[in-house]
């Protein structure tokens, strides 16, 4: 049974740390971080702590791969703290583990969030046993140029202060593909969206399947395989898996080698589902789904339940799904529901 994190409440103060790129701190860019603490006081009534090293720029903190993780421990251990959330990805957290106290964040549950290589981090709150939340970061989504997006800020408040048993992820009706260069000047900006052709595609199965989530950003799991955060084929027995890549759109071919990596461990013939999320910018949109598709056929499983195209990750705009909670996929309605709150009171 994994542990649930208390939900949010205005006042509550939440904790910015940066475990993988330091950019939030860059002179550059510090506008971003600015930005984001004043939503998050302003729209979501939260006080924010600025952990120690979190804006000491991106050279310190690729240097300091200890210091990040004590900047997390911390947070975790500061019982006046409710939430954390990472400033954004990166390619290097990993670094971090070797000064990972487990006993700590699990003795010591609160709301963590991020995503693309936050996927460690939160393979890390999976091996402590707490529930975790892969969705907004600092530098992107609480920053955004312009305006947060309404479907991510939506998320945040019905996902994390609320009591969510039975919550619909709805299928956001429009996307996005422009890209604003992270510069001062554009801060009032807008991104450019267009209608959701799409919303959720079913590849494989039907009917309805239950799981705990498990997964994140695809890319970053070949760094994380033989760790001691990977879990045995065992754990994941009986869990949906959830799959998106990140903003360097890794090519079908290398999606496949991922894919089959999975496959070869028996991950694959284990799972009871897979959620994939929508490509960024919907580059190799329906290759990716050749991709599934043959390599389910590959390992004798082509009958794996796939819904695709959720709105996770490095798609844009994006909303919150909770890991270690239990899911209900209803594949012929597309409608994946929350079968248990997200959060404990």
């Amino acid at each position: 049974m994994m542990i649930k994190p208390t939900r949010l409440k205005t006042g509550d103060k939440v904790a910015i740390v940066s475990l993988s790129w330091g950019g939030l701190g860059d002179e550059k860019l510090i506008h971003k971080y600015h930005i984001a603490k004043e939503r998050l006081e302003k729209i979501f009534g939260l006080e924010v702590v600025t952990m120690p090293h979190a804006l000491k720029g991106s050279d310190f903190v690729y240097n300091n791969p200890e210091l990040r993780a004590k900047d997390l421990m911390d947070a975790f251990k500061d019982p006046s703290i409710k939430g954390i959330i990472t400033a954004i990805g990166g390619d290097d957290s990993v670094r971090i583990l070797p000064y990972i106290d487990y006993d700590v964040i699990h003795y010591n549950p609160k709301i963590f969030m991020g995503y693309s290589d936050t996927t460690v981090n939160h393979f890390v709150m999976n091996k402590a046993g707490v529930v975790s939340y892969y969705g907004p970061c600092i530098m992107k989504e609480f920053a955004e140029y312009g305006q947060m997006f309404d479907y991510t800020r939506e998320a945040v408040e019905r996902i994390l202060f609320s009591d969510t048993k039975g919550y619909e992820v709805p299928s956001c009706d429009y996307w996005s593909d422009d890209h604003i260069e992270w510069d001062e000047k554009n801060i009032n900006a807008q991104y450019k969206t267009q209608p959701e052709t799409h919303h959720y595609e079913v590849l494989s199965g039907s009917g309805k399947i239950t799981g705990q989530l498990l997964g994140g950003c695809l890319d970053v799991f070949p760094m994380i395989v033989g760790t001691d955060i990977w879990p045995k084929v065992g754990d994941w027995k009986g869990k949906i898996l959830l799959l998106e890549t990140s903003e360097e759109k890794p090519s079908p071919d290398y999606v496949t080698y991922y894919l089959r990596n999975l496959g070869a461990q028996g991950i694959l013939n284990a799972i009871n589902g897979i959620i994939v999320g929508k490509p960024q910018d919907e580059q190799f949109y329906e290759e990716y789904k050749t991709v599934y598709l043959s390599v389910l056929k590959e390992f004798n499983c082509e009958n794996l339940p796939i819904i695709y195209n959720v709105n996770i990750g490095h798609a844009m705009p994006i909303g919150i799904l909770p890991l270690g909670i239990e899911y209900e996929i209803d594949l012929d309605k597309k409608i994946i529901r929350f079968a248990e709150s997200a959060v404990q009171e």
